[in-house]
């Protein structure tokens, strides 16, 4: 079932060769003819920039080109295959980022919260297959999440991947309320979506950053102690010590590709404590000292499950949690989004607006 008013093409920025620009331009529509049994069609509304789109377009993940850019689009369902019985035809939806997990394999069988690592999947939004960098994108309607009231599209997007992998790595350091959580690199896009989880979660933040606007973000957000990490490990790891009455953070995540963000996450948790990585880099250094003699368990992290994301929404909704963004209007846009979030002056996270229209309409019904 289908609106029949489908354009046969849309606009879409595509990485069409790799270290070079997106290229804007008009690529077919979706056809709903041609979906998955379990694919929706959504209207994208707004979409974020993510790490892993300059990831994409370097070609760490030897993407087949051309490919729609973003893996973090939210909007409207305007088509959805045969078997769909989640979503109905105009649900606003934060799309999901994996496709068609095989449902077969040990990891699919498994618990639920090994399901995202199933590796006969279709692939990601933005990596395998086209993105949300579109008028129009395809996704699993499986993997999507409907919007409850209290988050709309320009909130919804940026939480497709920020938000559902900061939300996980909060939920898998496994803390109780009132224990301490280090985030190492708390002042980007993830960092700060982390410090207000963990908060709402009832939990105490150290935030520790390398630049200004990073530091100042963090405070703004809510972290409890804030910490320079161009002091040097000895003076930040003092420092925590002081903010936790000598115990350290009782678990810490990682969210910075720096050489010594890990080593650092790891010096400032306590013994027995658990470091959560979840930043990207191509090789991860942790002295050996950390898992020997401080018994420091590390485990890597990467997207909620399906029910994770929806409790993530929910505690959104009923926490007033915010990210902190920079809007950019229509794809054409794009060019001046990505040259500011590689200078480094960008606080939190760019979106592109999509559809203004369908986000002014959102507003109005919600004001």
């Amino acid at each position: 079932m289908a609106v029949p008013s489908l354009p046969s093409t849309m606009i879409a920025a595509q990485v069409v060769e790799f270290n070079k620009p997106y290229r804007i331009h008009s690529i077919p529509t979706p056809s709903p003819s041609s979906i998955h049994a379990y694919d929706l069609i959504v209207r994208i509304a707004v979409a974020s920039l993510c790490h892993t789109d300059s990831m994409v377009a370097r070609g760490s993940f030897h993407s087949h080109l051309p490919i729609t850019g973003s893996h973090e689009g939210a909007g409207t369902v305007v088509a959805i295959g045969s078997a769909v019985t989640n979503f109905s035809l105009g649900d606003r939806v934060m799309c999901g980022i994996k496709t068609h997990r095989c449902m077969e394999c040990r990891t699919c069988r498994g618990p639920e919260e090994y399901r995202n690592y199933c590796p006969n999947n279709d692939g990601d939004l933005g990596i395998r297959r086209d993105g949300a960098f579109a008028e129009y994108a395809v996704c699993d309607a499986r993997e999507s999440n409907r919007l409850p009231d209290g988050v709309d599209f320009e909130l919804a997007a940026p939480l497709a991947c920020a938000g559902r992998t900061i939300f996980r790595a909060v939920k898998r350091a496994r803390l109780e309320k009132g224990q301490w959580l280090g985030l190492v690199g708390s002042g980007g896009g993830l960092g700060h979506l982390g410090i207000q989880f963990a908060k709402a979660l009832g939990l105490k933040v150290v935030g520790i950053d390398a630049r200004d606007e990073g530091l100042a973000l963090s405070r703004e957000y809510g972290a409890d102690e804030v910490i320079d990490v161009r002091k040097g490990k000895e003076a930040v790891v003092q420092e925590v010590m002081r903010a936790t009455e000598g115990m350290g953070c009782h678990a810490t995540v990682n969210l910075s590709d720096a050489a010594s963000a890990a080593e650092t996450a790891c010096a400032v948790t306590m013994m027995h404590g658990r470091m959560i990585q979840i930043a990207q880099p191509d090789r991860v250094s942790v002295p050996m000292e950390e898992f020997i003699f401080r018994d420091i368990h590390v485990e890597g992290s990467l997207l909620c499950t399906v029910q994770q994301g929806q409790e993530m929404l929910e505690v959104v909704a009923k926490n007033g949690i915010t990210v902190k963004t920079n809007m950019f209007y229509g794809l054409e846009q794009l060019p001046e989004l990505v040259e500011s979030a590689h200078s480094g002056r960008m606080q939190g996270k760019g979106l592109i607006i999509v559809d203004e229209e369908a986000v002014k309409k959102e507003q109005e019904e919600t004001s």
